[in-house]
């Protein structure tokens, strides 16, 4: 007949199976609170760095009085004699964005370039040693600002086209509505183009972050912008013309502010904008590739 063990080794065995149970839960158990409060950490930190920095400020109002001011003009200067003549007013209204961009992306590559260049990065790194979390919180900072100067500079943009381009034959007579917000196509160009401006801005980011390098990266991001649409321009082959300017991120991304014409666009407004955002998904995960296999 078997004897029971001894309560002092029932009590060792019970005692070792829940403290190597517990070492197999209790990481788990908190993971998802401490990545949120390491997250939020992170988040705040940028935050404050981004805010305390003088650029960032008269960046983000030259984002919006560029991009803003450049479509009222444009929307002063653009005439429709006669009826049907093939402007796009949504797309005129919008054509600041064309030149904004080249603001958000120089906003978007010092955020990452300019601690690489002053070394601060190293402190950075070590208060926050899990480096995608700080281009995390990076991305979702820098997003937000050009999220909400976006929103400011294409509701004046689009305030400007409803009041200036009525006066240049933009008329019921001549087949065209007042911009509103109001109208499906126009309030999809308008949003469109604020989520535009925020991919340019994360393509921008995920740039700097591989190359490190202020000047370069600026440059890089410029040309992928606007050295495409002289490349398609140059193409004269009409499959290779309409493939480029299916995969050129500024060409591709634009189409969401067409509202006439739909049909003749290479691709459509939503796949357009689709592309540019592979482009920043892309560039955002070399960005981070690179960030964690390389010392600071």
């Amino acid at each position: 007949m078997s004897q029971a063990p001894p309560a002092r080794q029932v009590n060792l065995t019970e005692a070792l199976r829940a403290q190597r149970t517990g070492m197999r839960t209790a990481p788990h158990k908190h993971w998802p609170h401490e990545q949120w409060t390491s997250m939020r950490t992170a988040l705040h930190a940028e935050w404050t760095k981004l805010r305390t920095v003088p650029g960032t400020s008269w960046l983000l109002l030259a984002t919006v009085a560029l991009t803003a001011g450049l479509g009222a003009a444009a929307a002063a200067a653009v005439k429709c004699p006669y009826a049907g003549c093939g402007q796009d007013p949504a797309k005129v209204s919008l054509t600041g964005v064309d030149f904004g961009q080249a603001v958000v992306a120089i906003l978007a590559v010092l955020a990452v370039s300019g601690e690489y260049s002053t070394g601060m990065i190293r402190v950075t790194f070590a208060a926050m040693p899990r480096r995608s979390t700080v281009l995390a919180a990076k991305a979702a900072v820098v997003t937000g600002l050009v999220l909400a100067a976006g929103t400011v500079a294409v509701l004046g943009s689009v305030l400007a086209g409803r009041l200036l381009l009525p006066g240049n034959g933009f008329t019921a007579a001549h087949g065209y509505q007042a911009l509103s917000l109001g109208n499906g196509p126009v309030l999809r160009a308008a949003a469109g183009s604020v989520l535009y401006l925020a991919l340019i801005a994360l393509l921008s980011l995920g740039v700097a972050t591989a190359v490190r390098d202020s000047a370069v990266a600026i440059g890089v991001v410029l040309g992928l912008l606007y050295l495409f649409p002289i490349i398609t321009q140059v193409v004269t082959d009409p499959h290779w013309h309409r493939h480029l300017e299916q995969i050129a991120p500024m060409n591709a991304g634009l189409d969401i502010q067409a509202t006439i014409g739909l049909r003749s666009l290479p691709l459509s407004p939503w796949q357009g904008l689709g592309v540019l955002a592979a482009w920043a998904a892309g560039a955002l995960l070399t960005g981070g590739l690179l960030l964690r296999l390389r010392d600071a």
